[in-house]
């Protein structure tokens, strides 16, 4: 598994993608909270990333495609996913390496920007006039949402050897799970159990964990939803192979 993990990071480090996908989610984000008037923290006049981390599950939208989208869709285009499949190595093993050699990637985007923390920290008055803890509880909400987009790429780029495909049907479905459920408890035909409908979606338990505030119940969804799609890939896996 070590070996495949490897491989897969050493890949991505290798390709310039990961570099232009990493730093232009980086500029957008940095533009979007500095400079953009509407979004501006500077015109705000609070300290706080609370339009930060409302912006990030969008970009997430985006980003964490464009690393997945290769996963397996590539091993299929150029032929050595027959014998990556074929090694003696568990399927388990192999879709585990390739999730979090791309999670990796995803935590390398999240580091730069914690200079945002840093930044409203030192321009708060009086200086340090942040609340710590909704910022670490907001990032760890950032990083299991990202854990959780990660598996859908990863199941996308299984289903086929095109990674533009890979790329829009993981963005659909980031998409969907992120605020589809929202916007289907709003239908009048469901509003007797809109509650349910609204805490199937990510959106729920992500604002709940961004709170500051650590749920087992929101933690235990992230990782269900995580491990559901991990599985369907080893279904999509398995069955081809």
């Amino acid at each position: 598994m070590y070996a495949v993990f490897k491989r897969e990071l050493f890949s991505f480090s290798s390709s310039m993608v990961a570099y232009i996908t990493i730093g232009v989610f980086l500029l957008v984000s940095g533009l979007l909270l500095w400079f953009f008037p509407d979004t501006s923290i500077l015109d705000y006049g609070y300290a706080e990333l609370d339009g930060f981390f409302s912006l990030v599950p969008y970009l997430f939208m985006f980003l964490i495609p464009a690393i997945t989208m290769r996963s397996f869709a590539e091993e299929r285009r150029e032929g050595t996913y027959e014998l990556l499949i074929t090694k003696p190595i568990q399927l388990w093993q192999v879709i585990a390496a390739k999730y979090f050699a791309s999670l990796v990637l995803v935590l390398f985007a999240l580091i730069p920007t914690l200079i945002y923390y840093y930044s409203i920290s030192k321009l708060g008055f009086p200086e340090g006039n942040i609340d710590s803890g909704s910022v670490i509880g907001s990032y760890i909400g950032l990083f299991l949402l990202g854990a959780a987009f990660t598996s859908i790429g990863i199941f996308s780029s299984s289903l086929t050897k095109n990674q533009v495909i890979a790329f829009v049907i993981c963005a659909a479905l980031c998409a969907f799970s992120f605020l589809g459920f929202d916007y289907l408890s709003k239908i009048a035909a469901m509003q007797a159990i809109d509650s349910t409908i609204t805490n199937l979606g990510i959106n729920q338990h992500y604002v709940s964990i961004s709170r500051g505030v650590l749920d087992t119940r929101d933690l235990i969804y992230f990782i269900t939803f995580s491990v559901l799609f991990l599985c369907f890939t080893k279904l999509i896996i398995g069955g081809k192979r």
